[in-house]
């Protein structure tokens, strides 16, 4: 029986990575969409057995990564992301899961396990699940890697990889090589964020919180109504749209100057008169 990956519950889908004349320098299939200031670093493409695959280091406003993409013989993709980080673990683990792939004997069909999993790990980073298993069907004997967002509700869709398990040292120097020239260090904002300011207006109090998860850093504008149940909505708007929203709040800011300047408006007396501008507790 020949080593040869499995082909089981992978995604379909087309790619821009065509089976002939492949043009990795302009791929960009990042979760389906186009991430602006995206820049592509540097890229690789491994040839293992009948798959090809091809990892992309690339850049964005949130940090670094690494988008593992593999094109089946039969034109089938998928991807995985990985942050630097997280792409140092893997190739530790893929070291880990070599050295167990060497101490197994050759394949045998009655004591091939139900599930066919020889071997399993867990990587969790922020918001995402990786899960490593080495399994063994009827082909032989394969890692397969599939990332799931803690996001979506369980039983919903995964992003997975198989790699043959004779490709796995070679797929392990390979993002040794990246991460030896780009480092772990997966980037992004690293500052501290600034303070949050409070501002009250008539009745009503306006909170302005700055905070970053995952997907980068954003405001969060909280209107909070002093009537008896102190009722509360908020909008969060992402970092890259803050001078699109002060250019057009400075746009209004002008027409209204040029239309009324005869005086301020009551809302406009009420505003001098009983804004409270600066950190507050909330």
């Amino acid at each position: 029986m020949s080593d040869r990956e499995s082909g089981d519950d992978q995604p379909q889908g087309q790619s821009k990575y065509s089976q002939g004349g492949m043009d990795v320098g302009t791929s960009d299939f990042d979760s389906g969409q186009n991430q602006q200031g995206e820049q592509e670093l540097a890229t690789k493409m491994l040839q293992i057995q009948s798959k090809r695959f091809y990892l992309d280091v690339k850049q964005n406003r949130r940090g670094r990564f690494i988008k593992v993409a593999e094109i089946g013989a039969d034109g089938r993709r998928s991807q995985i992301f990985l942050a630097l980080s997280t792409a140092a673990d893997f190739r530790d683990h893929l070291s880990s899961f070599s050295d167990f792939y060497a101490s197994l004997g050759p394949p045998n069909p009655e004591s091939m396990p139900e599930d066919g999993k020889l071997k399993s790990e867990m990587m969790i980073k922020e918001n995402r699940r990786y899960y490593l298993d080495l399994k063994e069907n009827s082909r032989g004997r394969f890692l397969r890697c599939a990332q799931v967002s803690q996001t979506i509700t369980r039983g919903g869709p995964r992003s997975q990889i198989a790699i043959p398990a004779q490709g796995m040292i070679e797929f392990r120097d390979a993002l040794t090589d990246l991460l030896d020239e780009f480092g772990t260090d997966d980037g992004g904002f690293k500052g501290e964020l600034p303070e949050g300011r409070h501002m009250r207006v008539e009745n009503k109090n306006f909170y302005f919180d700055i905070g970053q998860n995952n997907r980068g850093i954003y405001m969060r504008i909280s209107e909070v109504l002093q009537v008896k149940s102190n009722f509360r909505t908020a909008i969060t708007v992402p970092e890259k749209s803050w001078a699109r929203f002060r250019d057009i709040f400075a746009d209004y800011c002008d027409k209204m100057k040029d239309g009324s300047t005869s005086g301020a408006t009551s809302g406009d007396k009420a505003s001098s008169s009983g804004t409270d501008i600066g950190p507050g507790p909330k």
